[in-house]
C-alpha cells in the first residue's frame, strides 16, 4: 500500500507483521541525510578532507571497488600515530555532526522510533549509525528508551530486549572519550572482529533474522554493511535455517524496477522500492513515507479512519499506480477493529456502490492470510485467492468441519464484515447491488439476510410512524437507500430464497436416477417439489441507443435490472422426454398433481408480485399457445413445464379417477389468473368429462371476457368447435347473443383506427360463429350474420391448428390478445436462406411488429453469431444495410460474453459501412464501441477509425445538458470508448496522452459544438487523472471549458467533474480562480451543488499556500445558505472523522477556518446551520469550552433538538464542562422546543458537576420547560 502519492507501495504482508510488533526496523545512513550527513562513500572523502590525506594507489584502489571499510583500516593505520592516535576517528567524529537545524533532519528519525514501538510500548530498533540524532529526538521526547551501543548488545528476543541498538557503535557526547570512539565498527578490521572473530554483531544479527521481520531502511543494494546482513542472512538459510522474510526499502531510477527487483531478490531481500531523480539526491518519498507510516500507525485506528475518510468519496477507478488510494483504504478497511469499516459504512454522503467491485476483487493470498487472524500453513497455496468480502474466517468463527450437527454451519461474521454489510444497506434502492449479489452467487448469508431484514424494518416503521425528517436525512445521506416498492419485492424475494442461484448441489439429473431407484417415496417427492419452485433470476438488460433511465419513472429499474422467471432447478424442462414414456412416471402423476398445480399457482403469484400476472392477464399463452399441444413454443421459459406437468398430471387422474378430475376442473374455474382457466377449459373439451354448465358460465361472465379475450381464444374456439353440440338450445341462445354483441369497445387499443375496429369486430364475430356451427345447427340470426361476414370476407378461413389463429389489429387494453397472439416468424438459421430472409421489409423500429407478426432475429444474432454477421456480411457487399437489423444484432453482441468475437467477425464489416448507414446508426455502434474498448486485442486501427467517424458526424444543436445526457449521448460514449481503451495500458504520472487517443480527445476539447459538451463531460469526469498524467495538456485544452463565461459549457464540465471529486492541490492550484468562482454559480451546478461546497471546504480546511484566507472569504460569502449548509456538514463530517486528533483538528483546522474564513452577517445563518454547528462544539471534545465561546453568536433554538441533546449526553461533557453544557443547551432550546428524555439526564449530570448550577437563571429556565413537558 502506498501512504504517500508517488511512495513506495509497502506489501501488506509487511503492514501485517508490523500492526503484530514482529518488525524490526534496521537503518543505515541514508535516514541521516536531511540533517546534512553523508553517505559511507562521502564520509570517506570528508575524512580524507579533515585529516588533509590524499589516497595512496592502494587506497584508491580499494575506494574504486567501494571497499570503503578497508579504505579506512588502510588510512588509519597509515596515519601518523596510527589507530592509538584515534585521528581518523576523530575526523570521522567531525563529519558526523548533524545540521539539526535543517528542515526535516529529525523527522525521519522521529518516525522510526514511532514505528519501533510495539502496541505494548516496546521499542525495538537497530542502527548502523555512528551519529547521536536518534539521542537527540529520545531527548527531546524525554522517553525512556534504552540504548544499547556496541558491542553490550541484548539477545534479539521478545522476552529480552526493550531499546534501541546501536550495532557498529555510538559517536560519544566528547569527542575526547577514545574509548568510545575506539569501539567504532568502521574499517575493515573492526567488521572482521565483530562478525568473524569476537562474532558478536554476527550473532546479534543472526538471531534479529531468525526471529523477527527484518526491514532496511537508508541503505543502498551495494551498501558494504549491507552486505555483511546479507552474508548473515545466507549462512543461516544454507544451514538449514527457516528465516522470515527480509524487506528493504531501495532507491530506483524510472524504468529500471525490473533490474532493481531481481538484483535485491538474489540477496534474499523483498524490495520496496521508491523513484529517484536520476542522480539518485531526492529521497523524499522515502522520508514522506516513513513519517506518514509513522503518523499513521500513531493514531492507531484512528489513523485508519482518517485514510477512510480522504478516500471514500472518489470513484475507485480513478485510483493509479502513484496515488493507489484503492489499495490503502483496503488495508485500513480490514483492521480487525472494524471501526474504519464503520467510518467506511456510515460516512455521509454515503461511499459509491462502485468501491464493491474493488472490495470484492480477488486480490489477497496465502501469505494474506494473517491480515484476517487466519493462520498460515507451511505449504502455500498459489490458486486459493480471496477478497475483503470473500475470504477465510479466523479459527473463532469457521465452520466446524463435521458429519452431522444440530445446528447450523455457517460463518460467524467479523466486525469488519458486519460493517462492510451495513454499507450495502445503504444502497437497498440500487439494482447494481442486486444484480452483484445474484452474479457472487445469490444465496445469501443468514447474517447479511437479518442485516438486510433489520434495514428493511426500520424503514417501513419510519414511513408508518410518517418521519418524514429522518427519511429525508436518510435519503440525502445516501439517495439510493430507501428502495422503490418494486425493488422491496425483489428484496423480499431474494431474502426469501426465491433467486435462482449459480450452484446447485441436487440436480434433476440426480432426482432421476433417484426416481428410477426408489420410485415415488416422500423424500423423493419433496426432493422434485425443491426443483420445481418457481425462482426469479436477474440479469443485466440491454439498453437502446442513448436510452438515458431518469431515477422515479415506473420503468427506470426494468432499465436497469430484468428478470425472468425460472424453476429451481436446471435443465428441469430436459427431463420431461425422457419420463414421458415411462410407467412408472405415468403411474405417479396422479399423486403429484395436487404438487405440480400448487407450484404453478405459486409461480403465477410470483409473477402478480412482480407486476406481469392479474386475473385477467398472465404471459402463459405466449409460450403455450394451445394446451393441446404437446410441447411449448419456447423452451427458455422453464416454468411453462409446470403447465405441461399441471395438465399431463390431470389427464393421468381423468384416465384413473374420472370423479377427482371434475373436481379439480371445476377447481380451476375459480382460480384467479387465465392460466387455470384455459386448463379449465381444455378439461371442458376433453372426452370423458361433461362440464356444459361450467365452460359456458366461464365464457359469459364478467361481460363474456373470456369469450373475446387473448389469453383464453384457443381453448374458446376449440369447445366451441367440438362441444358446441353439448349445448342446450337455452345455453346456445345465450352464447350466440355473446357473440353477436360483439367484443366490448375497451378489448382496443385506444387511438386505433376506427375502420381497423370494425374489421376486427367483424372477424372476431365470424371466427367464433364459425367454430360453433361446425359442431351444431346455429339460430338464424346467427347463421344470417355469419353469411353476412362470409360474402364480405371470402378470404377468411378457421384455422386447422387454433394455435396459430391470427388475431386482428388493434387488440388490446385489458386483455391484449394481439400482444399474447402474434405469430412469430422464425428466421432461418442457414447463411443463404438468412440472407434471402433479411431482404424483405424490416420492422421500422427495433422490436416493433406489424399488427400480426414478430420475429426471433435477436435470438439468432445471440445463438448463431458467425451466421448471422455472415449474412449482413453478404447484404453490406449488395449494397444493403439494413439498419434495425444491425440495431438488433449490436444490442446483442455488446453482451461482455459476445463482445470479443463480434469485435472479431464485424469490425472490419463495419469500418466500411456508408455514411448514411453509419449516421443511422451512431447510438448503437458508440455503446458497441464502449463494450469493445475494453476487450480489443486487435485492430486498434479499425476502433480509432470507427470512433473518429462517430465524433465526426453531425448531430443536431442541444441546450443544457444534464449528466444523463453527457453519460449516454453517442459522443460521451466514444470519449468512454476511447478512455476504456487508453486506460488498459500501464501510464504513470506526466506520460503525456498517448499518440493514437490524444489528437481525438483534442477534437474533443476544441470543437466548438453543443453535442461535443457530452465527451467534455466525461472527460471532466476523470479531470485528475487526465491532470496527472498530462497536465500541460489539460491546462491547455481542458481547464478553461470550467470558465464560465459560458454557463452551459460551464456548467457540464462542472458537473462530470463533481460527480466524484477529489481534493487534489496541484489541480486546484492550476484552475484556482475558475474554482473560486464557481461559489457565485453554485445554484447552476444543480445536484452536484453540495459535492462543489464540500470540496471547497476541504480545501479551506488544508489552504496551506494555494489560497488565501481573504480569497475563500469572498468564495463562501458567495455561496447561498444551501451551500453555507452543505459546508457546514462537511466541517462536521471532517471533525468527526479526526477520532481521537478532535481537540486538535478544532485547534489547528475548524477554528481557523471559522475564524478567517467563514462569513459572519447575520443574514448567513439557518436553523438547520445553528444544528450542525451544535454538533460540531460537541464533537470537538476537549475544545468544547473554545468551540462553544467561538460558535455561540449562531446557535438558534430548535424545534427539534433530540439529536444534539443526545450527542451531548453521550459526550460526558456535561460532566466535564457543566458551565460550557449549560449555555449550549440555554441557546438551542426555547419554550417552543420538543424536549427529548435525554434533557434531563444532562441537566442532572451538570447540578453534579457543578452544584451551583441550580441558581443561574438559564438551568431554572430549563428545568422549568423540562418540567412544563412531562414525558416529552
Amino acid at each position: 500500500m502506498q501512504f504517500v502519492q508517488n511512495g513506495p507501495d509497502i506489501p501488506d504482508a509487511l503492514l501485517q507483521a508490523h500492526e503484530e510488533g514482529r518488525v524490526v526496523f534496521f537503518c543505515g545512513a541514508g535516514i541521516s541525510r536531511p540533517a546534512g550527513l553523508p553517505g559511507f562513500e562521502e564520509l570517506v572523502e570528508k575524512i580524507y578532507k579533515i585529516v588533509g590525506e590524499h589516497r595512496n594507489p592502494i587506497e584508491d584502489r580499494a575506494f574504486q571497488h567501494r571497499q570503503l571499510d578497508a579504505t579506512l583500516d588502510i588510512l588509519e593505520h597509515r596515519l601518523r600515530g596510527g589507530r592509538s592516535a584515534m585521528r581518523m576517528r576523530k575526523a570521522l567524529a567531525e563529519a558526523l555532526k548533524p545540521n539539526l537545524e535543517q528542515k526535516g533532519a529529525t523527522q525521519t528519525h522521529a518516525a522510526l522510533l514511532q514505528l519501533a514501538r510495539s502496541r505494548k510500548g516496546v521499542t525495538r530498533l537497530v542502527t548502523t549509525n555512528f551519529d547521536r540524532i536518534f539521542e537527540h529526538v529520545i531527548a527531546k521526547w524525554k522517553a525512556n528508551i534504552p540504548t544499547f551501543p556496541a558491542p553490550l548488545l541484548p539477545i534479539p528476543k521478545n522476552s529480552r530486549w526493550n531499546g534501541l541498538v546501536y550495532l557498529h557503535g555510538l559517536l560519544p557526547p566528547d569527542e575526547s572519550d577514545e574509548s568510545l570512539l575506539s569501539r567504532l565498527v568502521v574499517t575493515s578490521g573492526d567488521f572482521g572482529l565483530a562478525y568473524l572473530a569476537e562474532r558478536w554483531a554476527a550473532r546479534f544479527v543472526s538471531d534479529l533474522l531468525k526471529n523477527y521481520v527484518v526491514c532496511f531502511v537508508g541503505y543502498t543494494i551495494n551498501d558494504p554493511i549491507l552486505r555483511y546482513m546479507m552474508d548473515a542472512l545466507a549462512a543461516d538459510r544454507a544451514l538449514g535455517e527457516i528465516t522470515p522474510q527480509a524487506y528493504s526499502f531501495g532507491e530506483c531510477p524510472s524504468g529500471h524496477e525490473t533490474r532493481e527487483t531481481e538484483e535485491w531478490e538474489a540477496k534474499g531481500v523483498i524490495p520496496i522500492l521508491y523513484e529517484v531523480s536520476a542522480d539518485r539526491r531526492d529521497h523524499s518519498a522515502l522520508h514522506k513515507t516513513l513519517q506518514a507510516w509513522a503518523e499513521t500507525y500513531r493514531d492507531g485506528v484512528q489513523g485508519k479512519e482518517r485514510i477512510v475518510t480522504d478516500s471514500a468519496m472518489a470513484l475507485p477507478t480513478a485510483s493509479t499506480k502513484q496515488d493507489d488510494f484503492v489499495g490503502r483504504m483496503l488495508w485500513a478497511l480490514s483492521d480487525k477493529s472494524g471501526r474504519p469499516a464503520q467510518r467506511f459504512a456510515e460516512l455521509e454522503p454515503v461511499p459509491s456502490l462502485d468501491w464493491l467491485d474493488a472490495l470484492s476483487k480477488y486480490r489477497y493470498y496465502h501469505a494474506d492470510l494473517p491480515r484476517f487472524q487466519v493462520p498460515v500453513g507451511t505449504e502455500p497455496s498459489a490458486t486459493r485467492a480471496f477478497s475483503l468480502l470473500h475470504r477465510p474466517a479466523p479459527y473463532d468463527k469457521a465452520a466446524w468441519m463435521t458429519l452431522v450437527t444440530g445446528i447450523g454451519l455457517a460463518h460467524h461474521w467479523d466486525d469488519v464484515m458486519y460493517q462492510m454489510a451495513r454499507w450495502l444497506t445503504r444502497h437497498l434502492d440500487d439494482p447494481k447491488l442486486l444484480l452483484w449479489l445474484a452474479e457472487q452467487g445469490g444465496k445469501l448469508d443468514g447474517q447479511f439476510i437479518q442485516t438486510i431484514e433489520s434495514k428493511l424494518d426500520e424503514l417501513a416503521n419510519l414511513e408508518r410512524d410518517d418521519k418524514a425528517d429522518e427519511l429525508a436525512r436518510i435519503s440525502n445521506a445516501a439517495p439510493r437507500a430507501i428502495p422503490r416498492p418494486m425493488m422491496r419485492t425483489l428484496w423480499r424475494l431474494f431474502l426469501s430464497g426465491r433467486i435462482k442461484t449459480q450452484w446447485q448441489e441436487f440436480g434433476i439429473y440426480q432426482w432421476q436416477q433417484r426416481f428410477q431407484r426408489d420410485g415415488l417415496t416422500f423424500a423423493v417427492r419433496m426432493d422434485l417439489r425443491s426443483l420445481l419452485t418457481p425462482t426469479l433470476k436477474l440479469n443485466r438488460p440491454f439498453t437502446w441507443g442513448a436510452e438515458a433511465p431518469e431515477h422515479g419513472e415506473p420503468e427506470d429499474l426494468r432499465r436497469s435490472i430484468s428478470w425472468t422467471l425460472e424453476l429451481a432447478g436446471t435443465d428441469v424442462h430436459s427431463f420431461l422426454p425422457d419420463l414421458e414414456g415411462s410407467a412408472p412416471w405415468q403411474a405417479a402423476l396422479p399423486s403429484l398433481a395436487t404438487d405440480f398445480q400448487q407450484l404453478l399457482r405459486d409461480a403465477l403469484d410470483l409473477m402478480h408480485e412482480l407486476g406481469e400476472a392479474d386475473e385477467h392477464e398472465d404471459p402463459s399463452l405466449w409460450h403455450v399457445p394451445s394446451l393441446c399441444s404437446p410441447r411449448p413454443r419456447f423452451r427458455f421459459n422453464t416454468w411453462i413445464t409446470l403447465v405441461e406437468l399441471v395438465r399431463d398430471a390431470w389427464l393421468a387422474v381423468l384416465k384413473d379417477d374420472p370423479p377427482r378430475a371434475r373436481q379439480t376442473a371445476l377447481s380451476w374455474f375459480a382460480e384467479p389468473f387465465p392460466i387455470f382457466k384455459r386448463l379449465g377449459l381444455f378439461a371442458a373439451t376433453r372426452e370423458g368429462i361433461n362440464l356444459p354448465v361450467e365452460w359456458l358460465n366461464c365464457l359469459l361472465a364478467d361481460q363474456s371476457r373470456y369469450l373475446w379475450a387473448g389469453e383464453t381464444k384457443s381453448e374458446t374456439l376449440l369447445l366451441l368447435e367440438h362441444k358446441g353440440n353439448t349445448l342446450s338450445d337455452g345455453q346456445r341462445e345465450q352464447i350466440e347473443a355473446s357473440i353477436l354483441s360483439g367484443p366490448p369497445q375497451d378489448l382496443f387499443h385506444s387511438g386505433v383506427d376506427p375502420d381497423e375496429v370494425t374489421r376486427a369486430t367483424d372477424w372476431l364475430i365470424w371466427e367464433r360463429l364459425a367454430s360453433l356451427a361446425r359442431s351444431c345447427s346455429i339460430g338464424e340470426t346467427a347463421q344470417a350474420r355469419l353469411n353476412s361476414l362470409t360474402a364480405s370476407h371470402p378470404s377468411w378461413q378457421l384455422a386447422t391448428d387454433t394455435s396459430n389463429e391470427a388475431t386482428p389489429p388493434g387488440m388490446g387494453s385489458g386483455w391484449d390478445e394481439f400482444k399474447s397472439l402474434q405469430k412469430v416468424d422464425h428466421a432461418p438459421r442457414t447463411r443463404h436462406e438468412l440472407v434471402a430472409w433479411l431482404k424483405r421489409d424490416e420492422p421500422r423500429e427495433p422490436f416493433e411488429t406489424d399488427d400480426w407478426h414478430t420475429d426471433d432475429w435477436g435470438e439468432v444474432c445471440s445463438t448463431r453469431m458467425f451466421v448471422s454477421s455472415a449474412a449482413l456480411c453478404d447484404l453490406a457487399h449488395e449494397g444493403l444495410w439494413p439498419a434495425v437489423r444491425w440495431q438488433i444484432a449490436l444490442s446483442k453482441w455488446r453482451d461482455g460474453k459476445l463482445i470479443s468475437r463480434s469485435w472479431r467477425l464485424i469490425s472490419r464489416l463495419v469500418e466500411i459501412m456508408p455514411a448514411k448507414e453509419l449516421a443511422e446508426l451512431t447510438p448503437d455502434l458508440s455503446l458497441w464501441l464502449e463494450a469493445a474498448a475494453q476487450v480489443l486485442e486487435q485492430r486498434e486501427d479499425v476502433f480509432l477509425d470507427l470512433c473518429r467517424r462517430i465524433l465526426e458526424q453531425p448531430y443536431p444543436a442541444v441546450g443544457d445538458t444534464d449528466q444523463s445526457f453527457i453519460i449516454n449521448h453517442p459522443i460521451g460514449r466514444i470519449v468512454q470508448a476511447l478512455l476504456n481503451y487508453w486506460f488498459r495500458r500501464p501510464f504513470s504520472d506526466n506520460d503525456g496522452l498517448p499518440d493514437d487517443v490524444g489528437p481525438l480527445l483534442t477534437q474533443v476539447c476544441t470543437t466548438p459544438s453543443d453535442p461535443y459538451r457530452a465527451g467534455r463531460g466525461i472527460l471532466a469526469l476523470h479531470l485528475i487523472t487526465l491532470f496527472r498524467v498530462a497536465p500541460a495538456w489539460t491546462q491547455q485544452h481542458l481547464l478553461p471549458l470550467f470558465n464560465w463565461s459560458n454557463p452551459a459549457e460551464a456548467r457540464a464540465l462542472w458537473g462530470g467533474f463533481l460527480w466524484s471529486p477529489r481534493h487534489y492541490r496541484p489541480l486546484l492550484v492550476a484552475f484556482k480562480a475558475r474554482f473560486l468562482e464557481a461559489a457565485h454559480h453554485y445554484d447552476e451546478l444543480g445536484d452536484r451543488a453540495e459535492m462543489y461546497a464540500a470540496l471547497l471546504t476541504y480545501a479551506a480546511l488544508d489552504r496551506a499556500d494555494t489560497f488565501t484566507a481573504r480569497e475563500l472569504y469572498d468564495a463562501f460569502s458567495s455561496l447561498p445558505l444551501a451551500g453555507l449548509q452543505a459546508s457546514v456538514s462537511t466541517l462536521v463530517r471532517a471533525q468527526d472523522a479526526s477520532g481521537e486528533q478532535r481537540e486538535a483538528s478544532w485547534k489547528n483546522r475548524i477554528a481557523p477556518f471559522w475564524h478567517d474564513v467563514w462569513p459572519k452577517s447575520h443574514d448567513r445563518t439557518s436553523k438547520e446551520i445553528s444544528e450542525q454547528l451544535a454538533r460540531l462544539a460537541i464533537i470537538a471534545q476537549g475544545e468544547f469550552p473554545a468551540a462553544v465561546q467561538e460558535l455561540q453568536d449562531w446557535f438558534a433554538p430548535q424545534r427539534y433538538p433530540f439529536i444534539i441533546i443526545h450527542l451531548l449526553r453521550k459526550s460526558g461533557l456535561c460532566d466535564r464542562f457543566p458551565q460550557d453544557a449549560i449555555q449550549l443547551l440555554s441557546a438551542i432550546i426555547d419554550e417552543h422546543s420538543q424536549l427529548p428524555e435525554d434533557l434531563a439526564e444532562c441537566l442532572k449530570s451538570i447540578v453534579q458537576a457543578w452544584p451551583e448550577a441550580r441558581h443561574d437563571t438559564r438551568y431554572q429556565r430549563l428545568d422549568e420547560y423540562l418540567h412544563r413537558k412531562p414525558g416529552l
